[in-house]
């Protein structure tokens, strides 16, 4: 990253791409537990005995906790990438256009990262 310091759009890419290895093998995991849950359903526990016995988190904390984090990065993301766009002079109607979401998202992306400061990850 030390040759792309001064774009806190590639920063955000590169926490991006962390946090989606992260979220991989944190979901790989979560599906081999979720193998295991099936077939010890199939073997005839009930699903209380099956909870009461799962070590934490539960797969479905898992699931939750990994897309929480991914959402969180990447909008992050998707925020400085809306900046780094404006301050290309693209227009805030066409990047609502790139990003498949409205003019007033945009606006508000764009805002938001003004309203968290002016440092990435801030």
């Amino acid at each position: 990253m030390a040759e792309h310091d001064d774009d806190p759009a590639v920063a955000a890419l590169d926490e991006l791409g962390e946090q989606l290895d992260r979220t991989i093998a944190e979901l790989a995991m979560a599906r081999v537990r979720v193998t295991q849950l099936a077939r010890l359903r199939v073997s005839g526990l009930s699903w209380c005995e099956i909870v009461e016995c799962e070590e934490r988190p539960l797969v479905v904390e898992t699931v939750s906790r990994a897309l929480d984090d991914l959402g969180t990065v990447g909008g992050r993301f998707r925020r400085e990438e809306a900046l780094a766009l404006q301050r290309e002079d693209m227009s805030i109607s066409r990047i609502s256009r790139l990003f498949g979401v409205t003019r007033q998202r945009v606006s508000a992306l764009v805002q938001e990262r003004a309203a968290v400061g002016t440092e990435p990850g801030a």
